[in-house]
């Protein structure tokens, strides 16, 4: 295992990820299409394993990101979430317990600002304990299938955009920094970038953008 690979750890319900969420092609939950987030089934799995071999789902490798290519990489997906949005069906979820590419998309904003603030913490203080972050009570909480799409495209655009702007600016030096969960898992710089990436990624894999 790599040094700045993350400890194995049992998975934790309330930060199931880095930024409390694992990317999963379908919330299967039994019954006709959800008319509430709530009845969407909590992702509990922990997804770190994306970070030692390729996502059967995406195709996603993260040995094969240079943090360096990161920001423009970031950049580059916001027109392709911006494309999933503006289309008639957005709001619809393609079948019960999956989430529509609206919600998808409010999601991944909000990961954008989960990770702008852990990204900083890293870099800031020494090995910080990262706060929990549960994705599906937020879902409800923010009631994501009820937010303006076009308000949710352009708060994802600027949410992308301040962390590109973050992450231009790590230095070699800082890939190294250390950050944990709660559930014991460690990460650094580089490993949380990766993660990340893949996050997004395969949320546009589930939304086919």
């Amino acid at each position: 295992m790599a040094d700045d690979a993350p400890l194995p750890a049992p998975a934790d319900p309330t930060d199931a990820g880095p930024a409390g969420d694992g990317p999963t092609g379908s919330r299967d939950v039994a019954g006709a299409v959800p008319a509430d987030p709530a009845d969407v089934e909590p992702d509990t799995k922990d997804w770190t394993w994306v970070l030692e071999r390729p996502c059967p789902e995406c195709g996603f490798v993260a040995a094969d990101v240079d943090p360096r290519d990161v920001p423009g990489v970031v950049r580059s997906l916001t027109p392709r979430w911006r494309e999933a949005l503006a289309r008639p069906g957005a709001r619809d979820r393609p079948a019960p317990g999956v989430w529509s590419p609206l919600e998808y998309a409010a999601h991944v904003r909000d990961v954008n600002r989960v990770f702008l603030g852990r990204l900083r913490a890293m870099v800031d203080l020494d090995d910080p304990l990262f706060e929990n972050w549960d994705q599906d009570a937020t879902a409800v909480a923010e009631r994501y299938r009820e937010q303006d799409p076009a308000v949710v495209a352009d708060e994802l655009g600027s949410a992308a955009a301040d962390l590109a702007h973050a992450l231009d600016h790590v230095t070699p030096d800082q890939l190294g920094c250390p950050g944990r969960r709660s559930n014991g898992s460690v990460f650094t710089v580089r490993t949380l970038v990766r993660y990340y990436l893949h996050d997004v990624v395969h949320h546009l894999h589930d939304v086919r953008a």
